[in-house]
């Protein structure tokens, strides 16, 4: 799969630029135009391969901001970035008309935590022929954490996300321009996130390429007891863990620190099949 000109051949480093005032690990520190293209410049001289703009937080309790709003975010950083570099760029909504501005802007991808479930949002990625991200989440960001419920939930985001991926090709989107996401943290207890990532492998068998967002997420702090902003070796050993069961893109906030890593895995792996 290319997404621009980047070919998914090895994994790679997807670095998250929020321009948003309350996202839960960065809100507020990149609302200022100089401050997110310095962020989007460091990360992509870092090994970042992707950068994700997203202009509205999706943090549990979370609230909605208008398309007009998320727009004016969001439009004027994409079009910065896409002038100043080849690496693509892509926009974390979940509204058509914000899809439809962002790509017109510049992006090459649409990372949408509903899965296109949104009013229009399947009919625009059709129409706009990029590759496109369907994350799984149980609910919304506003009560998704109120008591989720799963029979097994890596059969449930399984077929969740099998459905989607059928609901997109009967729309006209290729499945070379579908991408999957298990939502971490979208929906999902403690006990939840640990047995996704046990079974994270079992998702690589619906035959698309597999996006993983563990960054600093509060699992990890449940594990290692760290805040938000301390949490940068568990997201590196959670990122590791996730390579190895098969993902290809690492939506991360540290992006020199996973590169690094990957780099180690990498090399590892080639050094086995010498």
């Amino acid at each position: 799969m290319r997404i621009g000109r980047l070919n998914l051949e090895i994994p790679v480093v997807m670095g998250i630029l929020n321009i948003t005032p309350d996202s839960f690990s960065d809100g507020g520190r990149f609302l200022a135009r100089d401050d997110a293209l310095g962020q989007a410049e460091a990360m992509l001289q870092s090994g970042a391969s992707i950068i994700d703009v997203g202009g509205e937080s999706t943090r549990p309790g979370a609230q909605q901001v208008s398309a007009a709003e998320e727009i004016e975010r969001v439009v004027p950083i994409i079009e910065a970035i896409h002038n100043m570099t080849d690496a693509p760029v892509s926009i974390d909504t979940s509204k058509a008309d914000v899809m439809r501005a962002a790509v017109e802007a510049g992006a090459a991808m649409v990372n949408d935590v509903r899965a296109l479930r949104e009013a229009g949002a399947v009919a625009a990625a059709a129409d706009l022929g990029v590759v496109v991200c369907l994350m799984h989440m149980q609910g919304n960001p506003r009560t998704m954490q109120e008591e989720p419920h799963y029979e097994d939930v890596t059969l449930d985001v399984r077929d969740f996300l099998a459905s989607r991926i059928e609901t997109c090709i009967d729309a006209g989107i290729d499945r070379e321009r579908m991408v999957i996401d298990p939502g971490f943290g979208f929906g999902k207890s403690y006990r939840h996130n640990v047995e996704l990532l046990m079974n994270l492998r079992q998702l690589t068998d619906l035959g698309q390429p597999l996006m993983v967002g563990l960054s600093r997420k509060s699992m990890l702090g449940e594990m290692t007891g760290r805040d938000t902003g301390d949490r940068i070796p568990a997201s590196i050993a959670a990122a590791v863990i996730a390579v190895q069961a098969g993902a290809d893109i690492l939506r991360v906030h540290d992006v020199a620190e996973t590169v690094e890593a990957l780099k180690v895995t990498q090399a590892i792996a080639k050094a086995r099949q010498s």
